[in-house]
């Protein structure tokens, strides 16, 4: 049997956490299988790149870390990562940072990443890449003589031809995408992108799942990430979960609450999510004291200035909002910069009447698949989604709307509030299907026999049917 070799960005080791996200759970169980390997940053800055490598195995799975250089963390992943591609990809071209020491710090770590692992992979070994950190990481290793059969999986979104050509030497950081023998996006959207890039930037071809840049052909396909849906709900009916219910609940005091989870990050829309609700409290006066918004927004990347900004802002608007509607017994956002365990996150799930899941633009959004796997079945609450993320495409019976109009955000909390419970079941019951029918297995699955079936003799991939 092939191993399966995962590289990303950051590792997960099973050890470390008794809280891992979903893609971990899978990836780990796919490595276990293949007596795999998992390979990434280890979050260690380092005075001297070495190469060394740390190995370890928890639970199973094997992983191999390097120690990045200060400088390295700051072109590379501060920098290109996460002040360019960032940011263009999720349409925020005004946000997006070009210095010619991001791309050569983002390059210079691809190839280091190329230098270490090639050593440790075998010919039968299957190839895994995740993420916009990685994206020239196939062709260097292709340049290392690699014929191994390799994927690489996009978990943000693929911008639009007209924002994408704003990246300097947009060309060759798809050319680098063709290295690959599979290469995949959460949905049709984000593929039609790329293939309209291809087509009309580079003069490629398209036939079916095929895309051909000149003598190469590779697979692009859209494969739509879950999550572990049997145990999200499991989740929600643990101890802990339970206990965070009743905790919840109490302090509610009967008022309905609406629940937001993500990030602290500008792609998650949070400063119109506060607009849209402020927008309710102000044309709903009569829901004053009934309703709460709980806003959980752990910090991230804290490094890069742009996201320094969004958290005062929020702080900002979180306290004129308190103190425009607030009263002695009433405060109507709970804004909470901390993350929570996957139990306990999944008994504030269920004990929310809403689910406030508004991105400007997100790659899929698995926290809108979590609520839906959270609920109570025989008392659901109502997911209200942006409709442009990716989870859209599958959670059509949520409210979907429009999260740059406040007028559309409070009309849709109100219709939330005051939704019968025959119609929220049936709109629960419909997306919970699609949550439990395309989860996170499914994905893995999906992806990974196509990338079995390419021919090693060929640049192509034979049509395979997706799994599930």
């Amino acid at each position: 049997m092939s191993r399966l070799i995962v590289i990303s960005n950051r590792v997960s080791r099973p050890g470390k956490s008794g809280n891992q996200g979903g893609l971990a759970v899978a990836l780990s169980q796919a490595l276990r299988e293949s007596r795999g390997i998992w390979v990434g940053w280890s979050g260690e800055v380092t005075d001297h790149f070495t190469g060394h490598i740390g190995f370890s195995e928890d639970q199973g799975v094997k992983t191999a870390t390097i120690d990045l250089e200060e400088q390295d963390v700051d072109e590379y992943y501060n920098g290109y990562a996460n002040k360019t591609l960032w940011p263009l990809f999720h349409f925020r071209i005004d946000l997006a940072e070009y210095a010619r020491d991001f791309e050569g710090g983002y390059n210079r770590v691809n190839r280091r990443f190329a230098e270490t692992v090639s050593p440790l992979i075998e010919p039968d070994d299957i190839i895994w890449v995740h993420d916009y950190h990685m994206i020239p990481l196939g062709q260097m290793l292709r340049d290392r003589g690699l014929d191994n059969r390799m994927g690489f999986f996009l978990h943000i979104p693929w911008p639009p031809t007209r924002l994408l050509v704003s990246l300097p030497h947009h060309t060759k950081l798809v050319q680098a995408l063709f290295a690959y023998d599979v290469v995949g996006f959460h949905t049709e959207e984000w593929l039609e992108s790329f293939r309209h890039y291809v087509e009309r930037e580079m003069g490629g071809t398209v036939a079916g799942d095929f895309v051909t840049l000149g003598d190469r052909t590779i697979q692009a396909v859209a494969c739509p990430i879950g999550i572990n849906a049997k145990e999200f709900a499991d989740a929600a009916v643990s101890d802990d979960a339970k206990y965070m219910f009743e905790t919840v609940s109490r302090s509610l005091q009967d008022r309905a609450m609406i629940v937001g989870v993500d990030r602290l990050d500008y792609s998650k829309g949070l400063e119109e999510r506060f607009g849209g609700y402020a927008r309710f409290l102000k044309d709903h006066p009569e829901y004053h004291r009934k309703v709460v918004l709980t806003q959980v927004a752990p910090p991230s990347r804290e490094d890069v200035e742009s996201y320094q900004k969004i958290r005062a802002t929020l702080d900002s608007l979180a306290g004129r909002i308190n103190g425009e509607y607030s009263d002695v017994d009433w405060t109507p956002i709970r804004y909470v910069n901390q993350g929570y365990p996957r139990d306990k996150l999944a008994g504030i799930y269920r004990s929310a009447k809403i689910g406030l899941v508004t991105p400007l633009r997100d790659g899929m959004n698995l926290v809108a698949k979590e609520y839906v796997a959270a609920q109570d079945p025989e008392d659901p609450g109502v997911l209200i989604l942006s409709r442009f993320a990716g989870a859209a495409m599958q959670l059509k019976d949520a409210l979907l709307i429009n999260p740059y109009s406040p007028e559309e955000m409070s009309d849709a909390i109100l219709r939330a509030l005051a939704m019968p419970l025959d119609e929220r079941k049936k709109r629960w019951r419909a997306m919970m299907d699609s949550v439990e029918t395309q989860d996170i297995s499914w994905w893995r699955s999906s992806f990974t026999s196509r990338l079995s079936a390419v021919r090693r003799d060929a640049p192509t991939v034979e049509p395979e049917p997706a799994a599930g």
